[in-house]
This record gives C-alpha cells, structure tokens and sequence, in this order.
C-alpha cells in the first residue's frame, strides 16, 4: 500500500434490528465509491446487504464464511458490483453456523483480523473497508470490532432505539480494553426521521446531548425510495438518484470524508 494512503476499516454495527444498519452500508458504501475504493463485507448471515447490492442468494457462492474459516483468500471470494470501485464479500449460506463453529476456533475473535492482514496486497488499492455486522453481539460481530479502527452505528430515531445505544457502546469499551485498544465510535447516524413526528425531534436532541459532537449532522429521513431500492438488488443511489435519501445518502459521505480529512490533519 502506497505510504500516503491509508486503509480505513469501519464496522456499522447495532444490537437491534430494524434500525437501517445495512441501508446505511449498502447507500453510504455506495456514495463513497464515487470518489474511493470501497469493500463491503458482509458479515450478517441474513445477508441483506448481498441482495441490495444486486447479488441474490442463489448467486453467491462462497463468501464470508470461507474467509473465516480460512478455505479460500479474500482475492479469490470478493466480487464486483454494478457500482465502479465498489467491491463486495458477500455472506454465503454457511455464515449462520460460523457463531458455533468459531468457538472451538483458535484465535476465534481475531479471525477476521487475521485474513485481512493476510490479504494487504488485495486491498492495497482499497480506500474503505465497511463491515455490515449481525444484529447481536456475537463472535461475528466481535470479530469485526476486533478487526476495525472504528465503529458507526445507525440509530433509528424511536425510543426503544437509545436502549440498545448504551449496550453497543459499552462493548465497544470492553472490545477496547481487552481486545483491540484502537477501537474507537466513529459516529451516530441518525435514521429513519420524521420531521413529522415530535418523537424524531425528542430523541434525535437526547442523543445528540449525550453524544455531542459524535452524532453525525447528516440525518437519515424515512423514505419510501430506500425501502424499494432493495427488491430491486440496487442501492437507492442508483434506484433513484434524486430522493431524499439518496441525498441524505451523498451528505453523509461527504461529512464522513471531511471527518476523515480532520482525524488526518489531527494525527499529522
């Protein structure tokens, strides 16, 4: 990897379901792509973020699980997605055993970890790796903390959301202390908002309290556009360019982007 390029590694990860974890992935990963080189690894069994980037089940073959595993090298399992410069490890059908099969594992945590470091001349031309974890706190999800510098984590703007808030980030403290002491919260992403709706408003303003500069500007509006995209194996991006939330989609990776140029000039 050139010296002056850096390779940055992001889970997106959150306990509860339903909160737009891998609508976040699928739609920021594709917005980054416009400007970086991006892998998408998809580590969630249900394998949501696959089918949203136009690979179905039934064409995936081998994925996540052989890297785990170690039956084949991250070169041979990547593919390529309708999106230029966007690249995709998608979720085989054997990922919903690993979490049993990982715990007789050596080095189980650090499994994920591992096989990327083995695979730096692949992703030496990569810019952003982004890890769509499970919706639980299991060794999948534990491995993509181990295996990240950071963690963002989409928060759907409704009450019972903020509960599973302080859980995720108190692993991610635990993660850091015993497991990888350059784990660190990107950020807050603040999903599904309807300015409609006072309870948006209420707990969008409770987090950012809370969280302060550590919440994303961008929010995530609902929209039925992003809802759609998927059924038709496309990031809303590309499904429809002009919606709200492909917007909202575009911000996000901007601010993203200009966070990064900041933690830059900051460790310069």
């Amino acid at each position: 990897m050139p010296a002056n390029k850096i390779l940055r590694r992001i889970a997106l990860a959150n306990q509860k379901g339903g909160v737009g974890k891998t609508t976040t992935a699928i739609n920021l990963a594709t917005a980054l792509a416009t400007k970086k080189r991006v892998l998408v690894i998809d580590l969630d069994p249900q394998g949501n973020a696959s089918t949203g980037l136009g690979m179905p089940r039934t064409e995936r073959g081998q994925g996540t699980y052989a890297l785990l595993v170690g039956q084949k090298p991250l070169a041979e399992l990547m593919r390529p997605t309708r999106v230029p410069d966007l690249f995709l490890l998608p979720a085989d059908t054997d990922l919903a055993g690993a979490e049993v099969e990982l715990v007789g594992m050596d080095q189980r945590e650090h499994r994920l970890r591992l096989t990327l470091e083995a695979a730096a001349d692949t992703l030496r031309d990569f810019d952003f790796i982004m890890i769509d974890c499970p919706p639980s706190l299991g060794l999948l999800t534990l491995n993509a903390l181990v295996a990240v510098e950071s963690v963002m984590i989409p928060l759907q703007t409704e009450f019972f959301a903020l509960e599973g808030v302080s859980q995720i980030t108190r692993t991610i403290d635990r993660v850091k202390r015993v497991l990888n002491p350059n784990l660190s919260l990107d950020g807050i992403v603040l999903t599904m908002f309807d300015r409609r709706n006072n309870l948006s408003e209420l707990v969008a303003a409770d987090v950012r309290a809370f969280f302060r500069e550590r919440v994303f500007e961008t929010v995530i509006p609902r929209n039925i556009r992003v809802s759609e995209a998927p059924s038709h194996g496309l990031p809303v991006l590309l499904y429809d360019p002009r919606s709200t939330g492909a917007q909202a989609y575009i911000q996000l990776a901007a601010e993203l982007l200009r966070r990064e140029r900041a933690r830059g000039t900051r460790a310069a």
